[in-house]
């Protein structure tokens, strides 16, 4: 296949050759062969996006499952009150419709924290693990089992357990909240044995609150230098780092590069959950992403919840994401693009993210002249490659599925 005509961010226009899985040529005016060619003429083609943390199994439930006090403990109280109500064919139908969308939008890698709850027991994750094998001709899905809390100590026996249980079903990593447990430092040294014994990652729900005395991070990074932990290991939202002092956050990030920990911002979520009892001077919500980028931290964003209790809003769309770190966080057009891209691909452990000779054909074509723009406006009709295969075209109503193949 030849994608011809294409434009690059800095303006430049050339052809893209596919063969199998791979990009093989790109050039200003490839030689036509005998093959299918696709005119790009006027979009801009990038690397496919990564989205590096979602919640496939609660999105669309925002008008079934209500929010009255909109902050993260008030949706994980409506979430446990409605959780016998979702049945496996609702979830599966749920995450599915969600995972299409951002595949339509670009995306070509998701990874998804799932509840692994007492409450949910493995429903959840028996559904991921049934869309994950529907869609793999589209898509890519890690899947991250999120435990319940607390997991230390008598009391957490049982969310330990099912932890286990959830990895051996076919779970990919390690999930929790050792800010949520009575006892953080353990949690993270709990979740982070129960992962070095089934030899897979982790990606935490870390510090998702304003509280600047919630700073499990540090801990976790300590820890994970100290034991050489020898697989991925990524703190998502790491919120209260934004409200330290400069000192300790360049103090922190350090830290955290030198443990090798991937962070991601997740923007939308957390100004929507977090900051309700600042009404003066209100918090952003958002980690502190300059000082982590500074220190050399990998730093992703994502999108987090899509319309439910936690998020009423999502357009399942990496360049939403994009936009909200450029207002938030104060990036260029282009660093925020690598958040949902390169960095993205990178944090998530997977190639990708942008299009040169050799690499995957993960590919988006999006109908705009720049990144800025393309940021901006958001269009829809998008073309979307996944390993070579063209699995979202503008000019069709459905997204490709290559089931069982």
């Amino acid at each position: 296949m030849l994608l011809a005509g294409a434009s690059a961010p800095d303006g430049s226009t050339f052809d893209t050759r596919l063969e199998g899985d791979r990009i093989i040529a790109m050039g200003p005016s490839l030689a036509r062969l005998d093959e299918e060619v696709v005119d790009l003429r006027g979009h801009l083609l990038l690397g496919a996006f990564a989205e590096p943390h979602a919640h496939l199994d609660k999105a669309f439930l925002a008008d079934r499952v209500t929010n009255p006090s909109g902050d993260l403990l008030g949706a994980i109280q409506a979430m446990q009150q409605m959780s016998s109500s979702f049945t496996p064919a609702d979830i599966v139908e749920r995450a599915e419709r969600a995972a299409r969308l951002l595949v339509a939008n670009g995306a070509s890698l998701i990874r998804s924290h799932v509840d692994t709850t007492s409450e949910q027991g493995l429903r959840s994750i028996e559904a991921l693990l049934d869309v994950r094998q529907r869609l793999r001709g589209i898509v890519d899905i890690q899947i991250v089992a999120l435990t319940g809390w607390p997991v230390t100590g008598r009391a957490g026996a049982n969310n330990r357990a099912l932890l286990v249980t959830a990895l051996d079903a076919g779970a990919d990593l390690v999930g929790g909240c050792p800010h949520l447990d009575d006892d953080p430092a353990g949690a993270n040294t709990v979740l982070l044995k129960i992962a070095a014994e089934a030899g897979v990652g982790v990606d935490l729900h870390t510090d998702e609150t304003l509280d600047p005395t919630m700073l499990s991070l540090e801990d976790l990074a300590q820890r994970v230098t100290a034991n050489e932990y020898e697989f991925s290991v990524t703190a998502s939202h790491c919120v209260s780092l934004g409200v330290q002092d400069v000192d300790t956050q360049q103090r922190v990030a350090a830290l955290v590069a030198h443990a090798g920990i991937g962070v991601v911002a997740l923007p939308q979520t957390n100004l929507f959950l977090q900051g309700r009892g600042h009404q003066q001077a209100m918090p952003r919500a958002v980690t502190a992403v300059a000082a982590l980028q500074r220190a050399g931290v990998e730093v992703a964003a994502g999108g987090d919840n899509l319309q439910d209790p936690f998020n009423p809003l999502g357009r399942a769309d990496p360049l939403e994401t994009a936009g909200l770190m450029i207002a938030t966080t104060h990036l260029l057009p282009e660093k925020a693009l690598d958040t949902v891209s390169t960095a993205a691909h990178r944090v998530l452990g997977c190639e990708g993210g942008e299009p040169r000779v050799g690499a995957r054909a993960d590919l988006v074509a999006i109908p705009a002249a720049t990144v800025r723009e393309a940021i901006a406006f958001g269009p829809p009709a998008r073309f979307v490659w996944h390993r070579g295969v063209l699995v979202s075209d503008p000019n069709t109503t459905f997204t490709q599925c290559q089931q069982g193949e």
